[in-house]
């Protein structure tokens, strides 16, 4: 597929089966969530990838492909993150239909490399509020022809992913300097990291089609060790057979390491929860980091809806 942010934005033209309310059709739930933020009522949204749902290694079914070809507009991230989808992306563009490629809207100063694709950058972007919120403000063009207000709209989700930021700024202040290590199953938090002061390890790479070596078990065992972070993350969206593994080899080099919750790293939680929001994802992952690595942060999050 070509790296393009616009793949096919032809001027106002609406396909002939668009006789109610136009249909947008995201790949993943985060892109979603932004849409119907924006849009409100005006269009109907389809996430193809719900809860848990790991984007890098989705495979589209013949559903899928359906409505990719018959919605009015799709709106993908970019950069990599639905490698498997590739030949269904590549037909859309050849087929004319309007095609947003969210996160390639965004100059490729401002992202991460990725190690394993010279021709991409690290697809999280979801994961820095800030970088998020100015990759949304391309959203209101491609949303033109059926929700004029999308523009004003655009405000005060800006205006949420700012309070997001601040919350975690405030929130990682009080975690101690040498505890501000953030272990995970794959490099889904290198944006997040960048923003907040935290260093990052993982087990996997940016693309959780790699595997985790014995070597790498190793040197992240020691490493737990020799700094005694006091905890790590696993993720909804990877199984955590390999977080356990570090455990257990802290565990026997005299060094207690926890589990320090569950973070949703490519998906969003249950579908009409508040984690089923970026908002909610976000404020759970902020929360959970912090107080697992010795920050204070109230139990039930930004917003008091988190479970406590």
């Amino acid at each position: 597929m070509c790296r393009r942010a616009l793949l096919a934005l032809p001027a106002l033209a609406l396909p002939a089966h668009a006789q109610t309310r136009p249909q947008v059709v995201t790949t993943t739930a985060m892109l979603a969530d932004a849409v119907r933020a924006l849009a409100g009522n005006a269009v109907t949204v389809t996430a193809l990838m719900g809860e848990g749902v790991d984007p890098h290694l989705y495979r589209p079914t013949r559903a899928d492909t359906q409505r990719l070809l018959a919605a009015d507009l799709v709106v993908l991230n970019g950069h990599r993150l639905e490698g498997r989808m590739e030949e269904v992306l590549a037909r859309l563009s050849r087929a004319g239909r309007r095609v947003l490629a969210l996160a390639e809207t965004l100059p490729r100063a401002r992202l991460r490399s990725h190690p394993e694709y010279p021709d991409a950058a690290d697809p999280h972007i979801w994961m820095d509020p800030l970088l998020w919120a100015d990759a949304a403000a391309a959203l209101p063009a491609a949303l033109a022809p059926w929700a004029g207000d999308a523009q004003a709209a655009l405000g005060a989700y800006l205006a949420r992913m700012q309070r997001l930021h601040d919350y975690a700024q405030t929130a990682f202040a009080t975690v101690p300097a040498p505890q501000r290590v953030l272990v995970t199953v794959h490099d889904a938090f290198g944006y997040f990291g960048a923003r907040y002061g935290l260093e990052l390890d993982s087990i996997q790479g940016i693309s959780t089609e790699s595997e985790a070596s014995l070597s790498r078990i190793e040197a992240l065992v020691a490493m737990l060790v020799s700094r005694r972070v006091p905890a790590i993350f696993a993720e909804t969206s990877v199984p955590d057979r390999a977080m356990r593994a570090l455990i257990e080899g802290a565990a026997a080099r005299g060094h207690t390491v926890r589990l320090g919750g569950t973070l949703f790293s490519d998906s969003l939680g249950r579908p009409g929860g508040y984690t089923g929001t970026l908002e909610g994802m976000l404020d759970h992952n902020i929360t959970t980091i912090a107080r697992a690595l010795g920050g204070t942060a109230p139990a039930t999050g930004l917003n008091g809806r988190l479970a406590a």
